[in-house]
């Protein structure tokens, strides 16, 4: 983690007691809420949500699945019931995590100095500004997420980063993500840029449009850009393990969307798909030879990444 040992002392918004010098608020970064009292509170006055201490929150979820501690009992509760129903899912996290490393990788490799991180989650070891920064270190990176655990978090972390922005949005409304200050002052969307959607459009419902909303991102993209997906597809899994995973994510705010690699073509209408094309995230450009008992900790999944092409004559 992007933390030091006693990173729940610093963190803008903590799940856990709040340390000496820090109070408690019910305003608008919700209640319970544990925020330190010193310059940088001005960061945080933006951060909205009410934080439900009953209810398990995918993001949070995901952080303790990467060994994190921004995380509460509730959803450490429901990412136990997680691991009992399939223990290989701390192995797909991380994969995904790697995934996103190489993808950063292959944007810096051509020449894209620009990431709209969506859904970017809880800071955890491999962020995308670490990697573009070692490519690139005035590369510009516009994180994005609706949950304030996460927002404040990483604003703490990221505190000093003049070319990295955190902003609290949904990213199934691309007009306000790319409207907000954070998105809009920070990136040219006249130049190429990466749309960085992993392990987050299955959180988005049937009914809220997943391929609109990626062609809205699309369409405002300019030809060369790149988009890279990673999505949960139940597909390897018994009906027992797709069934209750999906009751285990219905007490979230963000109940999960299963979607198989034959809906990876509507996804990413409008891209050219890079070879190897959809596939499992570990076989997309492996940095070495795959594990079998890795694949197939994996095999639920699909990733796919695409290159908007230049507009036609």
């Amino acid at each position: 983690m992007l933390e030091s040992p006693d990173a729940r002392r610093v963190s803008g918004l903590s799940p856990f007691e709040g340390p000496i010098g820090a109070r408690t608020t019910t305003g608008p970064a919700g209640k319970g809420f544990a925020i330190i009292e010193d310059e940088r509170v001005g960061e945080l006055a933006d951060i909205h949500g009410t934080l439900d201490l009953q209810r398990p929150n995918a993001a949070r979820m995901y952080d303790f699945f990467l060994g994190g501690t921004q995380n509460f009992p509730a959803d450490r509760g429901a990412a136990r019931k997680q691991l009992e129903l399939l223990p290989e899912t701390r192995v797909g996290v991380r994969e995904n995590r790697a995934f996103l490393r190489r993808v950063v990788r292959f944007c810096v490799e051509r020449g894209i100095r620009q990431f709209l991180d969506l859904g970017s989650g809880i800071p955890t070891v491999g962020n995308v500004h670490e990697i573009a920064h070692q490519g690139d270190p005035d590369a510009a990176i516009a994180y994005v997420d609706h949950e304030p655990v996460a927002v404040a978090h990483a604003r703490r972390l990221l505190h000093g980063e003049p070319r990295v922005t955190v902003t609290q949005a949904d990213l199934a409304h691309p007009a306000d993500v790319l409207a907000a200050p954070g998105v809009r002052r920070l990136l040219d969307l006249g130049e190429p840029v990466a749309v960085l959607a992993l392990s987050v459009l299955h959180f988005v419902p049937d009914e809220a449009g997943p391929a609109e909303v990626l062609a809205a991102y699309r369409d405002v993209c300019a030809p060369g850009s790149v988009l890279a997906v990673s999505h949960a597809s139940g597909a390897g899994l018994t009906s027992t393990q797709v069934v209750e995973g999906l009751r285990i994510y219905d007490r979230t705010p963000t109940p999960l969307s299963l979607r198989p690699a034959e809906q990876a073509g509507t996804l990413l209408s409008g891209w050219a798909l890079v070879p190897p094309g959809v596939v499992p995230v570990v076989d997309w450009r492996p940095d070495a030879p795959v594990a079998a008992g890795v694949r197939a900790a994996v095999g639920s999944g699909w990733s796919a990444v695409g290159v908007k092409p230049s507009a036609r004559p």
